[in-house]
């Protein structure tokens, strides 16, 4: 009976020793879970962005307007530039005065074109034609002044010398109204040149920038490649402008002179019709007197 005591207390003893050690594994997992946890993803911080050695980002220019790019070009870019300046303002000054003087030629021109068309002789040209002061006038005047010089010579000599006359004063008109237009030509074919030259200096200078600073950084670059290229800009505002003026005032001074000459010739036929006249009276007067 002692023996079977003996067996059931050690049998209950490894049971309760197997159940405390099952209990005390359960309470250590329980211990340890909560340290076992998802690790919290890595945070990515934007990388600083460094200048590149040898750049210092407050001295970079940034205004490139303009006034902006003229104020940061070098002294021969900006001497280029100012004289294109010069020209594209002498280019309208000539424009503006010229046109206002050219078609008041025209105007004044046509209005006694028409009066001298309409005159049955010279000295009725002449009346029309009294104190005014344009080509016109100066043809009827002139005419008027070799007939009465000329008078009691030969017909043909008189229209020769009035003929003479006319392709004198033709010219110094022709040459009056193309002066100053000589101006646009030039503006018109240096400009080009002259802003192409001040394009290449920028952009040498921008190069040499680039060696110094030892980057190729599009912000270095691109400010002095852009200051150089305005002067190429400049150049062909002041370019423009002056060819299209220089190609109307040629049709216009064409035009005018043709008036002129329309003027000289009718002034010619008058100054015939007045020879034949007298020369018909005079013939007149020998027949009644015979």
């Amino acid at each position: 009976m002692l023996g079977k005591l003996s067996r059931g207390a050690a049998l209950l003893v490894a049971i309760v020793g197997i159940t405390l050690s099952v209990g005390a594994g359960s309470a250590y997992g329980q211990a340890e879970a909560p340290a076992i946890e998802q690790a919290a993803p890595p945070v990515f911080e934007a990388p600083e962005i460094v200048g590149e050695p040898g750049v210092d980002r407050a001295t970079l220019p940034h205004d490139l307007s303009p006034v902006g790019m003229y104020m940061q070009a070098d002294i021969v870019v900006k001497t280029v530039m100012i004289g294109l300046g010069i020209a594209s303002i002498l280019t309208w000054a000539i424009f503006l005065s010229k046109s206002l003087e050219l078609f008041a030629i025209r105007h004044r021109t046509r209005s006694l074109a028409e009066r001298i068309t309409h005159s049955r002789s010279l000295a009725e040209a002449e009346t029309q034609v009294a104190r005014r002061k344009n080509t016109a006038a100066l043809l009827v005047q002139a005419a008027a002044e070799e007939v009465a010089v000329s008078a009691g010579l030969s017909s043909e000599g008189i229209k020769e010398r009035v003929a003479s006359r006319f392709e004198r004063i033709e010219s110094a008109a022709g040459r009056e109204m193309i002066r100053g237009t000589a101006i646009l030509a030039t503006v018109g074919s240096l400009s080009p040149f002259i802003g192409l030259f001040g394009t290449v200096w920028g952009i040498m200078n921008s190069f040499i920038g680039i060696s110094q600073a030892n980057t190729t950084n599009l912000a270095v670059v691109a400010p002095g490649i852009a200051e150089a290229l305005f002067a190429t800009a400049i150049g062909l505002v002041a370019a423009i402008p002056a060819v299209l003026f220089y190609n109307v005032f040629a049709r216009v001074i064409a035009g005018n002179k043709a008036l002129i000459a329309d003027v000289a010739a009718q002034t010619l036929r008058l100054v015939s019709r007045d020879l034949d006249r007298a020369e018909a009276r005079g013939t007149a007067r020998l027949a009644a007197a015979e």
